[in-house]
């Protein structure tokens, strides 16, 4: 089996296509299931964010793997597969590994070094845990991207690359000014939903100097607790309350900033909408959209008196952004734990057959102690675990030597074949083989759900 990821990010897509492919969580949790009841694949994830899309499994046909997954990207995003297709990106094997490394470390954001995307991550692999269609090589890949993740950021000054999308998205809005705090300072802020990233942006707004902040959210309980966070003791500090979706036509009146991040299908503020809120106004509206699909209508770009800044435009300021140094310090570590995980990988596809060999060793030991006991009743215990316990020794100095020499030659690029060799020369049954393989599956199982 080999893994394989097929995706479109914003590297490869316009913000339209990603924004109609998006996948809410109900579509993420069918599509994992159709990809496990096709033929190519036996596990499965999706990481699935507003910049990107992808699908990761373990597949034993490659050509037939790509095909169905392409295949069912595009049944549940409802993007045809043919308009789809130009702008899927695939990696196999190393390559795929080295991929979701690099997404782990924010090598491949849209603002480089953002560390949010690590939550995502960790998401995504409790989903497929929970589903239960993540098996060993998927836990044992998401739990290292983690890992990873948190290396490039501890190790290194990637943080000073790039910001989270709304540290970047707010200083495109504060354009003009000496920084955000600056520009954001006795504004009132409102936030259009209750999720992690509208989380960040009420956080961010509040340290950066904002009067009030107002949190809409179509669940209330949801809204006020964020209310609770932000005003707690030893918090922000600020001013906050939390009011109905059905309040954000007369919240959207009284705002400087608006920071709309929504899971709504539909537009949350329409273009009448926000032309209501400007009517009689004097003071300028800034408005950031987050959302995937997006919340705030695409006319508002051409209306007076507002500016606009979405995933679009994020997009085309990043592309310009200036990259850290500490990049090239970050692909290092990359490099180094994709060659790491390749080899742990390689040594684990071994260690089945290593099992195998020496159960079937153990067993060949145990009826050779039987015949020699019926040649020989008068044996005593004694005796018997001597000649037991040497008989043993002399069949584990045997087998250590190759066997470690044939778990060092598997972890090296190309050792893929060892298994085979010592499978052929010592004659094991396959069946032998897979049910050790079955059982390390199992076991993986167990300790990996709800690890993350």
């Amino acid at each position: 089996m080999s893994l394989l990821v097929v995706g479109l990010s914003h590297r490869s897509a316009p913000v339209s296509v990603l924004e109609r492919a998006s996948l809410d969580a109900d579509t993420q949790a069918k599509l994992l299931q159709d990809v496990l009841a096709a033929e190519p694949a036996v596990e499965a994830a999706a990481l699935a964010t507003c910049n990107r899309i992808e699908l990761y499994a373990d597949v034993d046909k490659f050509h037939a793997g790509v095909a169905e997954l392409s295949t069912l990207l595009a049944q549940h995003s409802g993007v045809g597969l043919e308009e789809l297709t130009p702008y899927l990106y695939v990696h196999y094997e190393d390559r795929a590994v080295h991929h979701l490394f690099s997404v782990a470390c924010g090598l491949d954001s849209m603002v480089v070094g953002e560390g949010q995307i690590l939550g995502q991550i960790k998401d995504s692999l409790a989903r497929a845990q929970e589903l239960h269609t993540a098996g060993r090589l998927l836990n044992d890949l998401f739990q290292q991207a983690l890992r990873v993740g948190k290396r490039a950021h501890s190790e290194t000054g990637i943080d000073r690359a790039g910001q989270s999308l709304v540290t970047f998205g707010l200083e495109q809005l504060a354009v003009g000014h000496a920084d955000v705090p600056a520009w954001a300072k006795g504004k009132r802020a409102l936030v259009i939903g209750a999720g992690s990233m509208s989380s960040l942006a009420a956080a961010t707004l509040a340290r950066a100097g904002v009067d009030e902040v107002v949190i809409a959210n179509r669940t209330a309980e949801r809204a006020e607790r964020l209310v609770q966070i932000l005003t707690e003791p030893g918090g922000t500090g600020v001013a906050a309350r939390a009011v109905r979706m059905a309040e954000v036509g007369d919240e959207l009146a009284r705002a400087d900033v608006v920071v709309s991040c929504t899971g709504a299908t539909g537009l949350v503020l329409t273009a009448v909408a926000v032309e209501t809120a400007l009517a009689g106004r004097k003071a300028p509206l800034a408005l950031l959209d987050l959302a995937m699909p997006r919340d705030i209508d695409a006319a508002v770009h051409r209306m007076v008196n507002v500016r606009l800044v979405d995933i679009e435009s994020l997009a085309e300021a990043s592309a310009d952004a200036p990259m850290a140094a500490d990049v090239d310090q970050v692909r290092g570590i990359v490099a180094d734990e994709v060659a790491a995980f390749g080899a742990a990988q390689r040594a684990a596809h071994i260690t089945p057959t290593v099992v195998a060999l020496r159960t079937m060793a153990a067993d060949v030991v145990a009826g050779e102690m039987a015949r020699l006991e019926g040649r020989l009743p008068g044996l005593d215990e004694k005796q018997r675990a001597e000649i037991t316990q040497t008989v043993r020794r002399v069949v584990d100095k045997l087998l250590h030597a190759p066997t470690v020499r044939v778990k060092q030659l598997a972890s090296e690029p190309g050792g893929a074949g060892y298994a085979d060799a010592l499978r052929t020369l010592f004659d094991l049954d396959p069946e032998a083989v897979a049910a050790v393989s079955r059982a390390d599956l199992n076991d993986a199982d167990v300790k990996n759900r709800g690890r993350v």
